[in-house]
């Protein structure tokens, strides 16, 4: 089987001091994506992944949480520029907001791309579900789970927008225990959701065991290079 990062990124900015957490300065960005380019990385959509058995040894998947417009500004010119290809998850009840799952006042909130930032997105970028309501999958009924997927099923058709059908769960939060996680993956295939990806900070084994249960390394921002490429490698070592 081959071995297959997915990683995780969130907000781009473009002020070195802010590097940090979940935010990460476009120049480290910039940094990461010429080390795959420059090792002969290949970067695949999900969406390409769904019908694939054999993967090159050196294979990696890019994704980014939340469609901020700091993405938009910062991560998709990198991607055009080292002609990467990534994936970009929605929230869809906050298109055209800001983060206001956060709490914090929509004034001082990251903004989230308009419905025309979507449709007219580079085609280096694929485009999945980050939910609807930015809630934690564990803390919703299955009758929940399923209003909110249609919540976003009824954007995309109404918009004609091109969403593959993967999930990346909100906080990484899903279901764990019995007979809750059952349930929730009944809930993900009767919504048609091909991949689930939680968090896990390790690398796939490729094909994936379990698509439903996805693993995606968090990239940090004030992380430097070598971490960056030690994660890449191994995954979260307890020495970060």
């Amino acid at each position: 089987m081959a071995r297959l990062p997915i990683l995780m990124y969130h907000n781009v900015s473009n002020d070195i001091k802010t590097s940090k957490g979940l935010t990460i300065a476009a120049e480290k960005l910039e940094c990461h994506f010429r080390y795959l380019v420059e090792n002969n990385f290949t970067t695949f959509h999900l969406s390409e992944l769904e019908n694939t058995v054999s993967i090159p040894d050196k294979s990696v998947v890019i994704t980014f949480d939340d469609v901020t417009q700091n993405q938009l500004i910062y991560a998709v010119p990198l991607l055009q520029k080292y002609n990467l290809k990534a994936t970009f998850f929605i929230p869809f009840a906050y298109i055209g907001k800001t983060d206001l799952w956060n709490n914090r006042p929509e004034s001082l909130g990251e903004k989230i791309m308009a419905m025309d930032e979507l449709q007219n997105l580079d085609s280096r970028v694929e485009l999945g579900l980050h939910s609807f309501a930015h809630k934690k999958y564990a803390n919703l009924s299955e009758k929940e789970i399923t209003e909110d997927f249609e919540k976003c099923y009824k954007i995309i058709e109404e918009n004609k927008l091109k969403v593959y059908p993967a999930v990346a769960y909100p906080y990484g939060n899903y279901p764990k225990n019995e007979p809750m996680k059952s349930e929730f993956i009944k809930v993900l295939g009767k919504n048609k959701v091909k991949m689930g990806l939680r968090i896990g900070n390790k690398v796939n084994s490729f094909p994936f065991k379990n698509p439903y249960e996805i693993m995606r390394i968090d990239i940090k921002g004030e992380e430097n290079l070598l971490k960056f490429r030690l994660k890449l490698r191994f995954g979260k070592l307890k020495l970060f």
